[in-house]
């Protein structure tokens, strides 16, 4: 108990530094730095901008409002982190639904840590903190990968060192913003789920794309399913293979040539001919003599 009210004795004592015009810090080289940088201190929530940088656009209001509850019974638990700005204004780097939830409840102060970053440095720290959360939808975290190329030209390589991420994984995150935006809405939203994105993404055609994404919502279909009926629409754009050509089925034994073959033999000979031009001949016999007799007459 003791150590809590002293951490937040200490709180209050860095909030009354950083308010003190002739303390004014704004680098690590400056005096009394070590004291704030990188230590909690609880910050006027009046004092927070909000991060231009954040990747999340989208707050359950449930889930905040739960947050706030917790709040409100138990404090911020995990401090918010900001980068100084100016004098007594910060801007935060990472934390927006605590600092919400807070606002939610009426405080006016909150724990923070204090950094000192540029914009590059500070978009990198909120989009790197806020991918190892778990509660941001896939279509977030990929547009956090997309960011991290195209304003700080990442390499995939790179940002997998950062995140601590496999670069395939971060690899499928990124093609999921290829598929139509209503189909990226459908993620978000809990539609459908990243593994339904991953199978549909195989296909080019937009509009295909939310045929059958309209197909997974209204059949409730599994991921196996979709899989499957992606396979099949592209089964269906391959050319089929044409059949054997089928044999000439026109040849017919006529009458007058199974009669041949009855006088030569001297019975009824069976002949039946298939539609493939096969065919097969029977010689029936009624006794060992006459078998012996069809022997001689085929020896000639």
């Amino acid at each position: 108990m003791t150590k809590a009210i002293k951490k937040q004795a200490l709180g209050r004592g860095l909030s009354a530094l950083l308010k003190d015009p002739e303390n004014d810090i704004t680098s690590v080289e400056d005096k009394n730095a070590d004291k704030v940088v990188g230590n909690i201190i609880e910050l006027e929530i009046s004092a927070i901008e909000i991060n231009p940088f954040q990747p999340r656009s989208n707050f359950n209001e449930e889930s905040l409002r739960e947050l706030a509850t917790s709040i409100k019974e138990l404090g911020v638990i995990q401090p918010i982190t900001v980068r100084k700005l100016d004098f007594n204004k910060y801007q935060l780097i990472s934390g927006e639904r605590r600092l919400r939830a807070s606002t939610l409840v009426g405080l006016t102060h909150v724990p923070a840590y204090i950094r000192i970053a540029n914009d590059n440095e500070s978009l990198v720290m909120a989009l790197v903190e806020n991918i190892q959360r778990h509660d941001l939808d896939p279509i977030e975290i990929a547009l956090s990968y997309q960011r991290l190329i195209d304003e700080i030209q990442l390499t995939q390589e790179q940002m997998s060192e950062r995140v601590g991420k496999k670069r395939s994984t971060i690899a499928n995150y990124l093609r999921l913003l290829k598929l139509d935006p209503i189909i990226q809405t459908g993620i978000r939203d809990g539609f459908i789920s990243m593994g339904h994105g991953r199978a549909i993404i195989n296909i080019e055609d937009l509009d295909v794309q939310t045929d059958i994404y309209q197909k997974i919502v209204s059949q409730n279909l599994s991921v196996r399913e979709t899989e499957t009926l992606v396979k099949n629409y592209h089964e269906s754009l391959q050319p089929k293979a044409e059949g054997k050509p089928k044999a000439d089925s026109s040849f017919v034994v006529r009458e007058t040539q199974k009669n041949t073959f009855n006088d030569y033999f001297g019975s009824k000979v069976d002949i039946k001919v298939a539609g493939n031009g096969k065919g097969k001949i029977t010689i029936p016999f009624n006794s060992e003599a006459d078998f012996n007799r069809i022997i001689k007459l085929i020896n000639g």
